[in-house]
């Protein structure tokens, strides 16, 4: 059975809180809430999530400020943010969200359906990456245990053939949402976000390449995962 993707919900507002997750409800997912800054900066130290709404305008640590300490923990920097607010003070306002270190930035009142349909994006793109480091931790043992079992390399080139499967989804998950943000904004900060994520992606094909027969089959070549 797939484990369900987390998702932090972060306003200071209770209705709002509410409103999030009767849209996002019908993903089937775990949604977390935080009511503040604080709060959601204690859930991310124990928990893994997909993505991130933000809300913009809070008492205390407000949302550009929470989206900072994110951004500069190793273990939450690269989750996605898509920051959510009430307010609209022009394009100095909106790349302030994206200098933050945001993917998405969403002015209130949204249309749930494209707000949904964001958030899936990264929930099916974090489901898939899930999967492939599974695999490829499975990939590893297959590997080491080869030379003791005759059936080793066999199991070894099935899984390697579905870990590469897997990856060219993902692929083309990711090749999708660069177009979705291309779309939608040319800021520097989108663009880096997508960059990041097809480096990523690059990484792991080349290693999957090298466990190819004839390639010459390191396994050491396979990527940490972090």
């Amino acid at each position: 059975m797939v484990q369900k993707a987390k998702i932090l919900l972060v306003d200071d507002r209770p209705e709002n809180l509410l409103a999030l997750e009767a849209i996002l409800s019908a993903l089937d997912q775990t949604l977390v809430r935080a009511s503040s800054g604080e709060e959601a900066l204690k859930a991310l130290l124990t928990d893994d999530f997909a993505v991130i709404l933000l809300d913009v305008q809070m008492p205390g640590m407000d949302g550009f400020e929470t989206a900072a300490h994110i951004k500069r923990r190793e273990r939450t920097r690269d989750i996605p943010i898509i920051f959510l607010t009430a307010i609209n003070h022009g394009p100095h306002h909106t790349f302030r969200g994206y200098a933050a270190g945001a993917v998405d930035y969403i002015s209130k009142p949204f249309d749930p359906w494209v707000l949904r349909a964001k958030v899936s994006v990264f929930v099916e793109l974090y489901t898939k990456n899930c999967q492939l480091r599974e695999q490829a931790s499975l990939l590893r043992l297959q590997l080491e245990g080869g030379g003791a079992n005759g059936d080793g390399s066999k199991e070894a080139a099935g899984l390697l053939a579905e870990l590469s499967a897997r990856l060219a989804a993902v692929e083309e998950q990711a090749e999708a949402l660069t177009k979705q943000l291309g779309e939608d904004s040319a800021d520097a900060a989108v663009v880096a976000t997508a960059a990041h994520l097809e480096r990523k992606l690059t990484g792991l094909r080349r290693a999957l390449d090298a466990l190819e027969p004839g390639a010459g089959g390191a396994a050491a070549v396979m990527p940490a995962q972090g």
